[in-house]
């Protein structure tokens, strides 16, 4: 019977003093319900609990873990096997060559959300201080990797959530990236204002998919409603208010979803520019512009 996640650190913490080497072994036993990223989970938790860096914990397998770290150990990999997204625990995630703080008020950024960055940076390549709006920001990770290569470009992040912006301001002061960020329902914060790019990572999984290790992060990021297209329905009906003349509204979507929101745009007036898939193939963003094809 496999050995539980508390019981595996607690055998360990009973034989003080316990080396580097032990104390990773008893946690990848731990997680081994992680599969291939126990081995990776429990070395980064490790780093975490004791201060030191995951080449340190290597490189010097015999030296010694203090009791006290074994025991933040164990909390971090009970929280972990439970299904709590690594970065929470870390309380960082990389996102578009930037180091972000991460909690759970935020959506964990994806790699494949860089995506939307990318097609954000080419419609914006031709433009001088360019207009973009985040719309469901969250962390500020699209934002913030926008502004981070484009330092000339007018950028606002919206979101419903207080507690997602104040993350996403510390993360913008640490960064040294200057954006203004607004409380704001969709467009509420923003009326009578228009932008080059609307740029949006809504909610867009189903209701019912809500399940498993998503329920750990913040639902009003994930649910988008029954079909998942809730979000999508009030990003097309607003978004032409604000937009400039030949500006763009960039979206990711589920990689079933394509078809669907296409129909969805083609009703309400929009037009594909461009379908775009991400590294692993799936398809990912759609880059809209008003008028008939």
């Amino acid at each position: 019977m496999a050995m539980t996640a508390e019981h595996a650190v607690d055998a360990l913490a009973a034989t003080q003093p316990a080396t580097t080497a032990a104390v990773l072994a008893a946690a990848r036993r731990a997680l081994a319900v992680l599969g291939d990223a126990a081995a990776l989970d429990a070395e980064l938790l490790l780093a975490a609990a004791t201060g030191r860096t995951r080449a340190s914990l290597l490189a010097f397998p015999e030296r010694g873990v203090p009791a006290v770290a074994v025991r933040a150990l164990e909390a971090l990999i009970a929280r972990r096997a439970g299904g709590e997204p690594l970065a929470y625990l870390l309380g960082v995630r990389e996102f578009f060559s930037l180091d972000l703080e991460v909690n759970a008020s935020v959506l964990v950024p994806r790699p494949e959300t860089e995506l939307l960055v990318e097609a954000a940076l080419a419609r914006c390549a031709r433009l001088v201080q360019p207009a973009v709006l985040d719309v469901g920001t969250g962390s500020g990770a699209i934002a913030l990797a926008v502004k981070s290569e484009r330092r000339d470009a007018q950028v606002t992040g919206v979101d419903t959530s207080a507690a997602a912006l104040a993350v996403a301001r510390r993360n913008a002061v640490r960064l040294g990236l200057a954006i203004r960020w607004l409380e704001s329902t969709w467009f509420s914060a923003v009326a009578g204002e228009a932008f080059d790019v609307i740029i949006s990572n809504p909610p867009y999984v189903h209701s019912a998919d809500v399940v498993g290790a998503l329920v750990h992060e913040p639902r009003q990021a994930l649910d988008g409603g029954p079909d998942g297209l809730d979000a999508y329905r009030e990003l097309l009906r607003d978004a032409p208010a604000h937009l400039r003349a030949g500006g763009a509204l960039l979206l990711e979507h589920g990689a079933d979803q394509r078809d669907a929101l296409a129909a969805l745009a083609a009703a309400t007036g929009w037009r594909v520019v461009r379908a775009l898939d991400d590294l692993a193939g799936r398809a990912r963003v759609l880059e809209l512009e008003r008028g008939i094809a």
